[in-house]
Order: C-alpha cells, then structure tokens, then sequence
C-alpha cells in the first residue's frame, strides 16, 4: 500500500510539472514584456484573442488539478506520518513552484529542515563571564551612602602604583546635542549648534593639541548644507590630524528601548552615507552618553556595521558599583545567543551619575566641577556643591593639578588598566568662543605641569574616544599574559535604568503612545515605499519612462528617512520633548508619510501596467491612492469611501512581505450591492458590514466590505470592484448589548438589554468567550476542546503622594493598579458575518475590540486586540492586563531577551520595554501578546501580563524636561494574541539567557507591523491596462528570513541616486518546539542558504557583493556571490544591482 501511494504521488507530481512547465513557457514565450521599444498594444488583435482562449485554457487545466495537488499534499503528509509537530527534516521547498499558491484551508505542517531547529537548543550566553540576568539575581539594591561618590564607595590608593607605568590620562572635549527637547531641531541649530561648529573651525585650529569629537549627523549635515568651502576644507583638514573625530555618526543618537531595529539601522545608514559622501570618514568607535538604558541589540549592530569599540552611561546606579567593585566596567560585549565570539565588541561604562564633568574627572563631584571652567565666577552657571572653579594661573597650577590628578588616579582604580578615559563636557557645551579659551587654556596649564613633574607619573593630554581605546588596546596586549584577554565578556543589557533612590525611567517606554504608533506606521510605508521605487526605477530605466525617472521621489526619499531618523532621538520616539516639539516631530512624520504613499503608489502603477509606456498617462495625480487617509500630525487615519458605478474600479492589494500571504482586506464603499472579483473575473466571496458613525449609529452612505486576498511575496494582486444589482452580499448580522440603535438600514440588528449568556465567537480552531462586559475570558481550543483562562482586563495606575512624582520619563505608581471600574455595564456590539466577527465594547476612556477571523490557517486565526485611548482629565496611567492559567512564575520574554520579575526591586523596576512582542509560558503553553507599537509591558504576577496604553501627567519628574504630558490624543494601540502548545520536557531549560519566538509568532509579528496595502483607482478615461498579479520574487524567501530593505543608494556626486541598492536581510531565531501544523503560512527554512539568481522575478541579479550593515566596509575578500548564507539571528547587508 505504501508503495502504491508514493506512485501515485510521484505520477500526480509529475503531471502537475508538465502542467505548470506548458504555462510558464506560454507566459514567457508570448506574455513577457516586447524586447524591442514596441508596445504591448501593436499586437494583432487575432494573436491576442488566440493567447487569450490558451491561458483560458490553460487556467482551467489548473482548476481541474486542484484536486490532484490536494492528493500530493495529503500523500506527503501521510508519508510523513512519524514527523508531526517540531523539527522537520524534509528538505523539499514548499515555497517553490506550485506549492506557492495553495489555499489556505489546507492542512500543512511547515518543512522545517532539522538542522534549523539546533540553534534554538543551543545555551546561548553561557560562555560570558558575567550575565546580566545573574547580576541582577546577586545585587541587594541597598543603596548605602557611599560619601563623596554617593552610589558608589570610597575610592584609596598608593602613591607608587604608577612607578612602573604611568597613568595614561586622555581628557575628551565633547558637546552633547539633542536633535529637538526643550527646543526643536531647527531652533537649537538656529541657537547653539552651529556656534559650536563655527568655533570649533577656529580653536581647534589655534593649538594642534585640542581635539573635539561629534556624534549626531543630522547636525552636521545641516550646517554643511549652508557652510562655504573654506570652512568646508578646514573641517576636512581637522579630521585628517586627528583633532576631530566623528564617533558612531547615525543621524542620531538613538534611543535604544522604543525603535524598532529597522529605524536604529536606517538612520546608522543614513549618518554613515552622508559622511562618506561628503568627508570621506568612517567613525570606529561608539559614543551613546544619554539614551535612557542600553540595548544589546545597538551593540550587535554596531558590531555589524564595523565598529569595534563602544561606550555606554546610562545604566542602573547599584549596576554601576557592583561592577565598579569588580572592576568590570570594560567589558566584551557578547550577544545571548551567541555561543562562540563573532558578536564581541568592546565597551566602556561610564562609572558616575553622568556625562557632565562634575561627574566625569572622577568620584568626587564637588572637586570635579571646580574643573569646568565654563562655571567661572562671574558666568551663567555655578557649582552647586558652593566651591566655583579658579582660573589656573602660576601660582595655584600645583595645587589644583595634585587635586585633579588626585581624581583621576581614584578613577583609575576601577579600571583593569592605567589608562584613564575624562570626557570634558555636557549638553549644547562649547557654542561660545569664551568657553572654548576657558577649558583649553586652563586645561592645557595643568597638563603641562602634570606632565613636567616626573613624580606625578602621569601622562595626560587632549584625545579623542579613538585616542582613548588604540592607547587602551596597546596597553591591555602589553599586559595580557597569554591569549585570553584581560577583560571579562558581558551578555545582557541594561534595562530599566534607574539614576538614584527609586526612580525608574520605566515611564517613557509609554510616554505619547500615538507618536509610537505613528512611527510603526512610518516605518511600514518607508519600507514599502524603499522596494517598490527601486523595482520600479529600474523598470523606468530599462523602458526609458522620463516621468518617472524626473520625479522627486527619491529626495523625497532621503527626507522621509531622515524624519524618521530623527524621530528616534532619545528624546523624540520616548515621548520626552515639550510639546510643541512633539508637534514639530509629528508634523515632520506626516509630511514624509504623504509623500511615502504616493510613491508607493506611482511605483505600484509602474511595476503593474501592462504597458510601461502609458505611464505618463496616469501618474500625474495619484493615480493609485491609499484607502486610508489621515488628515494631520496628530488625528488617527480615516479610511476614504470607494464611490462604485456600473464600470468596474481597480483595487490593488500590495504585499509588502517576502511570504505568500492570506489577508482580509476591508475597503469602504458607497454601496451594499457589491461585486468582487479578480482581474481575471472570478467572483470574490466578501462581507458586508455597516459603518458605525458612533457607537450605535450606522452610516447611511458607506458600508464595509471585507475579503480575503491572496497575494504573492513582495507582489501585487488585482481585484475589480463594482456596483451590481445582483450581488450576493453575505450582510454581518449584530446583537446589542445594554443599548440599542434605531436605525438598521438592510442589517438584521438585535438589541438585547444585557447579556443573560455568555457571549460566543468561533472559527474552525478556536471559540472565544466574553463576559457580559465584552472583554474577553477564555479560549476554547476546538482540537483538544481544552478551555484556557485568557482575561482581559482594563486598571490605572495613579502616581505616589510622595515629593517625586511620575512624569514623561518616570514612572513612580502609588501602588498597585486599581481595576478600572464601571457602574454600569458598558455598551457592547457583535458582529458576526462569514469573513470575520468581533466584539466591540465602549468605556468612557477606552473602546476596545476583539476580532476572530473566520478563515483557516493558524496565522489569519489569531484574534486582534485593538483599544482606542480616549484622554481622560485625570492623573492616570491605563493599562491593559492578560490573565491566564499559565503558571509562568516571575518570568517574562521580551523579543528574545527573557525577564524576571523580582520582589525585592519595587513595581516600577519591573516594567520593561517591549518593541515587538512579550510572551510567558509554562513546560505545555505559551501566551504571547503581538505589538504593532513600542510600550512598556511587565508581568508582576505569575501567569499575566500587563502592558501601559498611555500616561497622563500634570507634574514635571525633574529630570529637566520642565513639564508633565498632558497633551494626550485619541491614541490607537494593536495587538494579536496567540496561545501555542509546547512540547519542554526540562523546564531547567527556561532558565538559559535567551529564549526564540516560534515561527507563527515571527510571521504573526511581521505581518502585524506591515499590513497589506489596498489601493483604489482614482476615476479616470481611459481605464489602463494591469496585469492581474505581479511578484517581485520568484518565490516565498525561507520562513526564517526577512528582507529588512531593499534601500537604493546615493550616487557619489549630486544628491541623486545610484544603480545600486543595499539588500538587508535578518535570519531570525525561532523554536521548534511549538507545533507547525495548520499555520496558513506556505515557505520552509533551508538553513539560511539562497540562491542569488532564484530570488527575484522578472529582474536579474548584475552583481551582489557583501558589506558591513551600513555599507561602511567592503570585507577585504570582497566578491560577487551566487549563494547567500546566513547563520541564525544574523544581520546582514549586501550591495546589489538589478536589470
């Protein structure tokens, strides 16, 4: 029997290849584009019907083997039979061929190659010296008074522990400038920057010992834009001596808690073209003294990019002392996954309070500060601490240089070398001509005399970070005793940053929510926009379409990645800006996200006509145009009404993803009597539902009509829409709940005046149960018919009587959470209809939705959480909470970074930052909760999970933003929620540093934050022709890679673009452990090999050479490859060219 059965599938196989083989040559023998300058339309008309009446035919020959395809995959899954769930080592790819375009209905586990899963089992993190995870496990958090050093301890010496060796001071002159907080970005630059760039030119210039270093580009990049030559050549001349240094030199200095790892890339790219466009540099060592904590990730991605030193300062006060103790502050920084040393990059932690120079020259603040000599008596700014600096002059140069060594060499103590790193600094610092003469000068007396008394053994000067780390490397090779370094290796990172006492930053993981979720938004369309112009460009360049190519889309470009460049800012995407700086970064967002639309729309047009040469025609106005649209910075998008007639409207869905995708499209329209179909005319099965005006009031002028679109990777489907009067419309019925509505229209509405039941959605996997409330309290898996406890429910969080209070940075509660209460049961509306249903239900602060799908396959089947925040005028923090009977203890799962919650740290400790995802799990289930916006989330008891939706805070927390938020908005937020069963026979492995999504939640994860594109055809004479579906790649990429951009590059000379592009790519790490069956999703994982010229359709790969992630570095092997191979959790960038 078994050997009949692989015949059959063999001889089934077999004719399906011949099938599909007669069809690709018809297509590429008569369909693909006229090689010669002849239009599409030249054809005979007769040899156009023939080629018709063949594809006809040729569509039903593939009908007819739907069955024939449903055979082989239910043959292989039988031959299969001894591989269920988990690792796959079947090594066929399901994303080739015919595989490509199965229905979603089908049963499939994904082929997951066996050897892919290995890396998840692997004990990531165990081969560092000191894991973050452990530290916090062993640090009291007693916080003694230290003396002098506060958060620290007393620091002593021997006045001949420099005999041997001198101590190597390098004293580093720096300026930190926010790009936007108290001020905007252009009005600092107006105020202060550009002072400081002006006088740099100048002082450095006067003494060939000063030196200065810089970090943020987008500064730099607008002060060059309006410099002369001269001042241009000066600055030229300054990097080549080694007086100036550019250090990490993003866009920004980012915030490391809220961005996404698109944007930290992005704007890395887009600081590091513009230097080696216009100076010719490329910065080696990391600078990062103000983001609010320290993500391993920007380590990771430096370390991509070619950098091999870092420096870090905002990290937890009792972190700080315990490594100070151990003298750990300089560190290998190793990635938790890691399981070799590829990842290592080295770095600094600053050990005091912070950057400013009374807390840089050494533990002593009130002797440091006497040596910033911009607080002068007679100056704007004094001491605190009641001593002002002295001008150094002859006759106290001893005295005070004995009392500034004296603080050097305590500080020297708790490095594992005697070289001495003094930053010489602090926000918007050298702007003045004055301040430059007063630290230089008095500077450079004591270095002279520190220098001209051998006693001192001490060898101090001006220095760059570079400086400071080549001398720093000399001296650890000289001292190393063997080949292991003298520096341990760290694994982990360091949030929640607190800066003394209790005082959690925790608040600004939420802090202006809407602009978080406008930054998702951003990214999608920026993303999307970045592949579809590149494709397109070249389709413009190969068929000479002169409007395309004259366009300014791709200045348009370059200003969209720096809005949002700008927009992560340490201060900008944390939600800490006053407010009319928030109005400023959204109104730059906005502009760039109107411009992003339509060049995904004019690219789209270009990719999809039929005929490239009409383009012209079409493209002056928006021919294809969004079915969202938003009216400002600061209001949510509102979709726009389709007007339908007799003549049929195009309706382009685009899928921005690099997997085959099954989404459920919603469009508005002006009329219920709707037909859907395919280019190619198929009926569309589709969903009517209403309109709701308000809560309980239904438009008469619009209807939604829902459906489910196929559409290829990175491709385009057609659909055509119109007004029919024999439309089958398959209306959504409702029942109301504790309210009604009076008008109906053509729904069959039911009002009920509260629920006697419980209240019930189902698909073919799941049926969730609500309470009468309309939040939801159990899912109840159809498989097993197993219930499981999944709450949701709404708390505020007030903030403590104490003096400090919340604010944008901190989050300071009075306590626990109080249940948000209610004294009458809110109004609750459900849907039910064939494509999806949902429950709806209004609170006074929060309209929240639960929406279940009704189509098959595990990734459409996840339901959508999705709360509008309506401001409230109180002082409060809203918060969503999933309980469930998952016994996950203390621990919780960020990304991949696992969490613990610990008793002995208060509330705010506990809150962290989840970018994507957060998810507990016990030894049979794990719980995710999927985010499509950048929040603070926690889980404080065993088995929950608790997000923060938004802040509202009438008091400043003192950190120097001068205000509360209380400029909140009508702020959507988006969720999906997935319970998966495991299969962990030793929990012990819960304890490793690093723990892996499964693919479903990868996939879920992505196709959350980049949403299908749906957009209509303006109403125009004549109709153009499209092709009915078009896909940019050959096929689906493995399950475990995501293209991260395609992003098309400056030319060398002017400010256009080049032919070439940098291909991104991340191949993620996920865990095999969790069941593969049912997900919908059609790709396999091939352990991260592709090859180069089966990736794309319809465009040829001239040339694809790796480079490091910011295209800074060409490896010295450099070459053109045929294969890419890429290990798991690897990013990777390469220069491709297409035609």
């Amino acid at each position: 029997m078994k050997l009949s059965r692989q015949f059959t599938v063999f001889g089934s196989a077999i004719f399906c290849v011949v099938i599909f083989s007669l069809y690709l040559m018809l297509d590429r023998g008569h369909l693909d584009y006229p090689k010669s300058p002849r239009r599409e339309g030249s054809f005979p008309q007769g040899q156009l019907s023939m080629l018709q009446e063949k594809i006809d035919h040729l569509e039903r020959l593939l009908a007819e083997n739907n069955e024939i395809i449903s055979n082989i995959r239910d043959s292989v899954i039988n031959l299969s039979e001894s591989v269920e769930d988990g690792p796959k080592s079947s090594q066929g790819n399901f994303s080739q061929g015919a595989g490509s375009r199965l229905l979603p209905s089908q049963q499939l586990s994904l082929p997951i190659d066996s050897k892919d899963c290995v890396f998840a089992l692997q004990s990531g993190g165990q081969s560092s010296d000191v894991q973050m995870l452990d530290v916090y496990s062993l640090i009291p958090f007693d916080n003694p008074d230290g003396g002098v050093w506060k958060q620290g301890f007393d620091i002593t010496y021997k006045t001949d522990e420099w005999d041997t060796e001198p101590l190597q001071v390098f004293v580093v002159p720096h300026s930190h400038n926010d790009p936007g907080w108290l001020k905007t970005f252009d009005d600092y630059f107006r105020d202060k920057t550009q002072y400081i760039f002006n006088n740099m030119v100048i002082k450095l210039k006067e003494d060939s010992r000063r030196k200065f270093m810089w970090s943020e580009i987008s500064y730099l990049s607008k002060w060059w834009d309006i410099i002369d030559t001269q001042k241009k050549d000066a600055v030229k001349s300054l990097l080549e001596n080694g007086q100036f240094e550019i250090v990490t030199g993003g866009w920004v200095m980012p915030d490391e808690a809220s961005p996404h790892y698109f944007s930290l890339i992005d704007q890395l790219i887009e600081g590091h073209q513009w230097l080696e466009k216009n100076l010719g540099v490329k910065p080696r060592s990391g600078w990062a003294i103000d983001p609010f904590g320290h993500s391993s990730t920007m380590a990771y991605l430096l370390k991509r990019a070619g950098f091999s030193h870092m420096l870090i300062q905002r990290v937890h006060y009792a972190i700080k002392k315990h490594f100070a103790l151990h003298k750990n502050l300089e560190f290998f920084w190793r990635q938790n996954w890691d399981v070799g040393s590829v990842t290592d990059i080295f770095c600094h932690m600053m050990p005091f309070y912070s950057y400013d120079i009374p807390h840089t020259c050494g533990p002593d603040p009130k002797i440091c500060c006497q040596f910033d000599f911009k607080r002068l008596p007679g100056g704007r700014v004094g001491c605190p601490w009641g001593i002002p600096p002295e001008t150094i002059y002859l006759g106290n140069v001893q005295n005070r240089a004995q009392m500034l060594l004296d603080q050097y060499r305590k500080k020297s103590k708790l490095f594992r070398t005697k070289v001495v790193l003094a930053p010489l600094g602090d926000d918007f610092r050298y702007c003045e001509r004055t301040e430059w003469d007063q630290q230089f000068k008095n500077y450079q007396l004591l270095f002279d005399y520190m220098n001209s008394q051998p006693k001192f053994n001490v060898k101090i000067q001006f220095g760059t970070l570079s400086d400071y780390f080549d001398a720093l490397d000399k001296a650890e090779a000289s001292s190393r005793k063997s080949s292991q370094s003298v520096f341990p290796v760290l694994s982990g990172d360091f949030f929640t940053y607190a800066d003394r006492d209790d005082h959690y930053w925790s608040g600004y993981f939420t802090s202006r929510p809407f602009y978080k979720r406008m930054d998702r938004v951003m990214e999608s369309h920026l993303r999307a926009a970045e592949i579809l112009y590149y494709f397109a460009l070249r389709q413009a360049q190969k068929y000479k379409i002169s409007k395309f190519l004259s366009s300014s889309h791709y200045m348009a470009l370059t200003e969209a990645r720096r809005n949002l460049g700008l927009f992560q800012h340490h201060d900008a995407i944390t939600g800490t800006a006053k407010d009319w700086v928030v109005v400023d970064y959204g109104t730059r967002l906005f502009h760039s996200l109107m411009n992003l639309k339509k060049i995904i729309g004019d690219s789209a047009l270009l990719l999809i006509l039929k005929d490239k040469h009409t383009y012209d025609s079409y493209s002056s106005d928006n021919f294809l145009e969004m079915d969202m649209e938003q009216k400002s910075q600061d209001s949510l998008p509102q979709k726009n009404i389709i007007r339908l007639s007799t003549d049929p409207r195009y309706l382009v869905v685009h899928n921005p993803l690099e997997q085959d995708r099954h989404s459920v499209v919603s469009v508005y329209v002006s009329s219920p009597t709707v037909q859907v179909s395919s280019a190619e005319g198929k009926l569309v099965e589709f969903q009517v539902s209403a309109v709701w005006d308000t809560a309980n009031s239904i438009s008469q002028t619009a209807y939604e009509i829902s459906f489910l679109a196929h559409t290829p990777p990175l491709g385009m489907k057609v659909y055509k829409i119109l007004e029919s009067a024999s439309s089958k419309s398959l209306l959504a019925n409702y029942v109301l709940y504790n309210g009604k509505t009076e008008t109906k229209g053509i729904f069959n509405i039911k009002n009920i005046k509260s629920a006697e039941e419980d209240i019930m959605l189902e698909n073919s996997f799941i049926r969730l149960q609500f309470g009468p409330s309309g939040l939801m309290e159990k899912i109840i898996n159809k498989e097993d018919g197993k219930h499981h406890e999944v709450k949701l429910e709404f708390s505020w969080y007030g903030t403590t009587s104490k003096k400090d209070k919340s604010g944008a940075y901190l989050f300071l509660p009075d306590g626990e959470a109080k249940l948000y209460g209610y004294t009458t049961l809110p109004f609750v509306r459900v849907t039910r209809g064939r494509i999806y249903s949902e429950v709806t239900c209004f609170f006074d602060h929060v309209t929240h939705r639960v929406r279940l799908y009704n189509v098959q396959g595990k990734i459409t089947e996840k339901h959508t959480v999705s709360n509008l925040i309506i401001p409230n005028r109180h002082e409060r923090e809203a918060s969503l909470r999933v309980f469930s009977d998952i016994h996950s203890e203390n621990s919780l799962v960020l990304q991949i970074q696992p969490r613990m919650t610990m008793s002995k740290l208060p509330l705010q400790a506990n809150v962290y930052p989840m970018t994507t995802m957060a998810y507990i799990q016990d030894a049979e289930y794990r719980l995710t909760l999927l985010s499509a916006q950048s929040l603070g989330v926690s889980s404080l008891k065993s088995g929950q999970i608790e997000v923060i939706m938004d802040r509202r805070l009438m008091q400043d927390d003192n950190r120097g933003l001068g205000q509360g938020v209380h400029d909140n908005k009508i702020t959507a937020n988006l969720f999906r929620i997935l319970l998966e069963k495991r299969s962990v026979t030793n929990m012990e492995e819960e304890k490793q540093s690093v723990s892996y999504p499964s693919l479903l939640s990868h996939i879920t994860s992505s196709f959350l934050n980049h949403p299908v594109f749906a957009m209509t055809e303006k109403v125009s004479s004549p109709t153009p022709q499209l092709l009915g579906e078009f896909s940019l790649l050959l096929s689906s990429l493995p399950c475990d890679i995501h293209l991260v951009n395609l992003r098309t590059m400056q030319s060398k000379g002017g400010n256009g673009h080049s032919d070439e592009a940098a291909l991104i790519l991340h191949r993620k790490g996920f865990d095999c452990r969790l069941p593969s069956r049912d997900t919908g999703l059609l790709c396999s994982t091939t352990q991260g090999k592709m090859l180069v010229q089966k990736l794309f359709n319809k465009f040829t790969v001239e040339s694809l050479t790796p480079s490091s992630l910011s295209l800074m570095h060409s490896p010295p092997d450099a070459r053109n490859i045929s294969e890419i191979n890429l290990s798991p959790m690897e990013i990777s960038t390469f220069r491709i060219r297409l035609r």
